[in-house]
């Protein structure tokens, strides 16, 4: 099957034919990479039952971070890198079926982490219950306007309906929470709207190329979110968002899965959404399939990282495509945990001291960090296994 994108997905030579397992995996001029994960550095979180904060929802002091730690994101503030990571407790067994909460870290040089004691977002006795109780507060995304807020998204899980939530805060400790994004969009015809995942443009800061902040967008914010596909949202005040549709009122898919490919069961939207000379870059996360719908490279259910570039005049059209993930699960601790079919699951990237630090998850349990240094000009991505 042949990519509609104009996309140079993998340029390598085999050492001699049929003996060779991988293939060079050379990314093409409008992608980020290659990402390298630090030698003995990995995980960089892992879960810690010393941790104890008391809880409000369950009234008792509780190891907040027993189970698992992973789907981080990050941002740089104060001179460090400060990585907002999801913890889960132990509370009950299965995916999904024990409260998440939102721990902090911060770090110097980008892998060696300080973790601190309690969450600093969780769900608590405030005006979100009614969309946090008892699942709790999962998988956020950060981004920072020029005036120096912070604004995450994350997931609200009331066990019932997964929402798109909003907080805002100056510091990353002390956070607003605003509530489902799209509440108020089209009179609340999106307020039971299973929705998660979403990244917020940015672009080099006028004030300093070298801290990125949330740009307009054709006189909006632009939010690209979703998880089965990629759809897009705009807004005028960060924390109201009107999802974009079609005439029809549905919803406009901006990227969908492939059949075939790595990404042919889920698009999830992923680490970031930066604005560059060549147009609109967004990282997701793909889920590869089953049987004759997978890419049968990688593992059946196996999580990897893609890119998608997006017009700059038309930011809904997608000119660009990774046809291989740039980032895939290879190591040992990105294969072992509550999600063994092997995950990287990118949500954080951060630049600091002109490198690019990516965080992820692994395996649904712990976190992980790769390097990209744009001085490097190999821009290889992860090798691709040979069919």
């Amino acid at each position: 099957m042949k990519s509609r994108f104009p996309v140079l997905s993998v340029i390598g030579c085999l050492a001699l034919a049929g003996l060779a397992e991988t293939v060079e995996n050379r990314l093409p001029e409008w992608a980020f990479g290659g990402f390298v994960r630090p030698e003995g550095k990995n995980p960089v979180i892992k879960p810690n039952a010393q941790s104890v904060f008391p809880c409000p929802m369950q009234k008792k002091e509780m190891k907040w971070e027993e189970s698992d730690t992973f789907n981080p994101a990050a941002t740089v503030w104060d001179g460090k890198i400060c990585v907002l990571y999801r913890a889960e407790d132990n509370t009950h067994q299965g995916i999904g079926s024990r409260t998440s909460r939102i721990g902090f870290a911060s770090t110097t040089d980008g892998v060696t982490l300080t973790r601190e004691p309690a969450p600093v977002l969780y769900p608590d006795e405030d005006e979100q219950k009614t969309f946090e109780w008892s699942g709790g507060c999962e998988d956020p995304r950060l981004a920072r306007t020029e005036d120096g807020t912070y604004v995450m998204t994350y997931t609200g899980w009331n066990r019932k309906v997964a929402r798109l939530c909003v907080a805002t805060s100056t510091d990353l400790h002390h956070w607003r929470k605003h509530g489902p994004a799209f509440w108020d969009a089209e009179n609340g015809r999106y307020r039971n709207l299973f929705c998660k995942s979403a990244v917020i443009v940015t672009e080099p800061s006028a004030k300093d190329p070298g801290t990125y902040t949330i740009a307009k967008i054709n006189g909006h914010y632009l939010m690209y979110w979703g998880e089965a596909q990629i759809n897009a949202a705009i807004s005028d005040d960060l924390i109201h968002w009107n999802p974009v549709t079609r005439k029809d009122g549905s919803l406009l898919p901006l990227i969908r899965p492939r059949r075939g490919y790595f990404d042919s069961i889920l698009t999830e939207v992923g680490a970031a959404a930066i604005k560059t000379d060549k147009g609109i870059l967004v990282f997701y996360n793909g889920k590869n399939g089953h049987g004759e719908n997978a890419d049968r490279r990688f593992g059946e259910g196996a999580y990897c990282a893609g890119q998608v570039l997006f017009d700059l005049k038309d930011p809904y059209r997608a000119i660009a495509r990774l046809d291989v993930p740039f980032f895939r699960p290879m190591a040992d601790f990105e294969r072992k945990g509550q999600y063994a079919q092997g995950t990287v699951f990118i949500e954080g990237l951060a630049f600091f001291k002109g490198k690019w630090y990516l965080y992820y998850g692994c395996a649904d349990s712990l976190v992980g960090v790769a390097v990209y240094d744009p001085k490097d000009t190999r821009r290889l991505g992860d090798p691709i296994p040979v069919r």
